[in-house]
């Protein structure tokens, strides 16, 4: 890609991504769609309807505002800031999946949902693919992190495939974990009985869509390293039909008392949001990204990832000025974490990571004492608590 390039400068952090010229603050890096990407799976059973192919929100922004502050009653001032185009929707015609138009519909059934579509079985939950659904939910509890159905469209992709072997080629470019690390990385995704769990969703996946040209995938060695794959390779996408109508309120040109009212509103909407809903306001997902999945973390980065066409779509955004065969680095921590003293970030990054930072930041802070902050201390004592309860049943 032009712009950016994939290197191994360094056999023990292994690749990364490097630019090819300057960069501003601000700047675009990058624009790039995802290999695979798919919904949260409890996330689409709490009705957050989404494109099934790219993730964006079909739910107008006063339907989601109605649902999410359970009032059906509330009204958003200046519709016209909705952009979403709910006479484009379009449906699968034998599942009745929901797209957000025609492109999303024909892409969907050429690259994936051929293989997965349910026909009128949709509804049907003895299913196989509904019970694994189900079961995945009952494994996997929100907050969300991983779904069972974006190996299942890794299998549907290479399966619809003229050209398989390329699609295996695309997707062995992620970065394969030791032993170890695989168990680790499950262990985060599925919990302490992970290992059973593990084998009850192979067992299910294999029976259904078993297919020789995935069987390295479906072993129980392969299946373990396809999960740590997506555990440290997989990016979080999100979209929202009221986050866009609030950009383009701000956007638009008010009187002074017009405004303040305006604002007034916004603020109470998001009060009455997070009284009802918390933090679950978005159409959530996850993906799997070539170029994205290169750029190595630092706890002082260069860049950031934003979602700024609503869909799938990832954009890299330059936060720092960038030199041409500087490094492009991301963080792996929210803003809150990425606070946190250094012994808390390296706690967390090599527990959901399976790695120790050596970024510039963690090097000056290299002699700070080995304290975690009062919150990592209470989450400390809770973990502890929960391993006790555990011992005793």
């Amino acid at each position: 890609m032009e712009g950016v390039e994939i290197k191994v400068k360094d056999s023990k952090k292994g690749r990364g991504l490097y630019s090819n010229q300057h960069y501003k603050v601000g700047d675009v890096i990058l624009e790039e769609a995802p290999l695979v990407s798919c919904q949260f799976a409890w996330n689409e059973l709490y009705q957050y309807t989404a494109c099934e192919n790219c993730l964006r929100s079909l739910e107008t922004a006063e339907a989601m505002a109605q649902r999410l502050t359970s009032n059906p009653a509330l009204v958003l001032p200046f519709p016209e800031c909705c952009e979403v185009k709910q006479d484009l929707i379009v449906h699968c015609p034998n599942c009745q999946v929901s797209y957000c138009g025609t492109a999303c519909r024909d892409r969907a059934w050429a690259s994936h949902h051929k293989a997965l579509c349910l026909g009128r079985d949709r509804e049907n939950p003895e299913h196989p693919l509904n019970k694994l659904h189900d079961t995945w939910r009952n494994i996997h509890f929100p907050p969300e992190t991983a779904s069972v159905m974006l190996l299942l469209k890794m299998i549907a992709m290479v399966k619809q495939a003229e050209d398989s072997v390329s699609v295996l080629s695309e997707f062995s470019q992620f970065v394969q974990a030791t032993v170890n690390e695989e168990e680790h990385a499950v262990h985060k995704l599925l919990g302490s009985q992970f290992q059973d769990q593990l084998e009850m969703l192979r067992h299910m996946v294999s029976d259904t869509f078993y297919d020789e040209k995935v069987q390295q995938w479906l072993t129980p060695e392969g299946f373990r390293s396809m999960f740590a794959l997506m555990g440290t390779n997989q990016q979080g996408i999100g979209s929202s039909s009221i986050s866009v109508w609030v950009k383009n309120c701000d956007a638009l040109e008010l009187g002074e008392g017009e405004r303040e009212q305006l604002d007034a509103f916004i603020d109470q909407l998001y009060k009455d949001l997070d009284k009802v809903s918390g933090t679950f306001l978005n159409c959530e997902g996850v993906g799997l990204y070539s170029m994205q999945s290169a750029c190595n973390h630092s706890c002082r980065p260069n860049a950031e990832i934003e979602f700024n066409n609503q869909n799938y779509v990832l954009s890299l955004v330059a936060v720092e000025d960038i030199s041409p065969e500087e490094e492009i680095c991301i963080s792996y921590l929210d803003e809150c974490d990425k606070e946190r003293s250094r012994h808390s970030r390296q706690k967390m990054l090599r527990e959901n990571y399976l790695f120790m930072c050596g970024c510039p930041k963690c090097l000056e802070q290299a002699d700070d004492p080995d304290v975690t902050s009062e919150e990592d201390s209470d989450e400390e004592e809770e973990e502890e608590e929960e391993e006790d309860m555990n011992d005793i049943y």
